[in-house]
């Protein structure tokens, strides 16, 4: 009767990777479950929200101070945007981090359309998350503080753009967002079994495309509305009378003499 054997070497260790998802085993499939649906909601959410924003910005720099002033202006806005933003957005990178550290591509052995868009998940995530860290740095807490002097909203944003390689840096940063973002309202439909089947789930693929497409072409929009010729050499404050920055006009000095 002939018994299995052993191939040579198989008692040797395999390297660590990403254990298939099983319901109901360790905490790994809880927190992947919560990783998978804080990318659509709140981060997926305030995504929509910051893109629509920034698309005010073809409307001029007055237009997008205004909504820069309504957003700051929203009832416990900063716990808001600890709660919803921050957090949840600290969690869903740091994690998302851990997740592809530990997996491994296989795209030259294994070349499937489902490994590229691993892989593409993968690092794009990467770009992602380097880019939102010096985003929030550099507009949020660097410069002019736009919560206090949201009508400087539009100069900040122009003076960083008028650099070539920082206008480089965000439009593959948009193109990567958007494409992580797509991609990953997809793969959420399939883990939490909204699109069963093999057909419900291309066609949401042709769904989730035309909504990366569209956001991604708004986005880059946006970012022409502010190095374009047709908003050039913005005012530093389009909202003078209501920031502290604002310089006393001649009237003001003649009734102070």
């Amino acid at each position: 009767m002939a018994t299995a054997t052993q191939p040579a070497g198989s008692d040797r260790k395999l390297a660590g990777g990403v254990e298939p998802l099983r319901a109901g085993k360790g905490s790994s499939f809880l927190w992947r479950k919560l990783h998978s649906l804080s990318g659509v909601v709140p981060i997926g959410a305030f995504l929509l929200e910051h893109i629509l924003s920034n698309f005010e910005a073809l409307k001029g720099p007055a237009a997008y101070g205004a909504q820069v002033k309504f957003l700051n202006s929203l009832p416990l806005v900063r716990v808001l945007e600890i709660g919803l933003i921050f957090i949840p957005l600290a969690f869903h990178a740091l994690y998302g981090v851990y997740i592809a550290m530990r997996g491994k591509g296989n795209v030259i052995y294994y070349p499937w359309a489902g490994n590229w868009m691993y892989m593409t998940q993968r690092w794009t995530g990467y770009v992602a998350f380097a880019y939102i860290i010096q985003h929030v740095i550099r507009q949020r807490f660097m410069g002019v503080s736009l919560p206090e002097h949201p009508g400087a909203a539009f100069a900040k944003v122009q003076m960083e753009l008028s650099n070539p390689l920082m206008l480089a840096v965000y439009a593959v940063a948009m193109l990567a967002v958007c494409w992580h973002f797509s991609y990953g309202i997809w793969l959420f439909a399939a883990k939490w079994g909204i699109t069963p089947g093999e057909r419900a789930r291309k066609r949401f693929g042709y769904v989730c495309l035309a909504l990366g497409i569209g956001l991604a072409a708004m986005g880059l929009a946006s970012l022409y509305a502010f190095v374009g010729p047709d908003y050039k050499n913005a005012p530093a404050d389009v909202a003078p009378a209501t920031s502290s920055l604002a310089v006393p006009s001649i009237e003001t000095y003649a009734y102070v003499v």
